[in-house]
């Protein structure tokens, strides 16, 4: 029998059999960018359900003031190029549209050169195909994008 737990911004899963507790890690997807804008992964399996910490670092040099990341992943109904539209002008909120917040699953803040932002997800119950992307001005279109598959 599987139960979450959320503690804040984290989010275990309990495995129980037989009388005894363990904690279940997430699965944890570990993701690069870089100044070419792309990300490293762009594909993640996962089951419905399962819990995911994703962790991505900059590896690039660009000052983080023109050249940074971030992961958000999006709901399978966005209008993802509307979304994209209203996140580049939205740098007051880190390329977040305050207004669209409501058609994103998860995100991370935004990663400068040799920075790590992490977030811990569980992933949709529906079965499918969730986009995620780089919100950053201009990262989307220069193909920093990739898919959460579950299944």
């Amino acid at each position: 029998m599987f139960t979450r737990t959320s503690l804040g911004a984290a989010v275990i899963a309990v495995v129980v059999s037989a009388g005894s507790v363990t904690a279940q890690a997430p699965k944890t997807i570990a993701i690069t960018a870089n100044d070419q804008m792309k990300y490293s992964v762009t594909q993640i399996l996962a089951k419905p359900g399962e819990t995911l910490k994703i962790k991505l670092t900059s590896t690039g040099t660009i000052p983080k003031e023109v050249m940074a990341h971030n992961f958000v992943l999006l709901r399978a109904d966005t209008n993802v190029d509307a979304f994209v539209m209203a996140a580049a002008m939205a740098r007051d909120t880190g390329y977040i549209p305050a207004s669209l917040k409501k058609q994103i699953i998860a995100n991370t803040t935004l990663a400068g050169p040799g920075e790590t932002v992490e977030v811990t997800v569980v992933a949709p119950k529906v079965p499918g195909k969730y986009q995620y992307l780089c919100t950053f001005a201009g990262h989307f279109q220069a193909g920093m994008t990739g898919w959460l598959i579950v299944k």
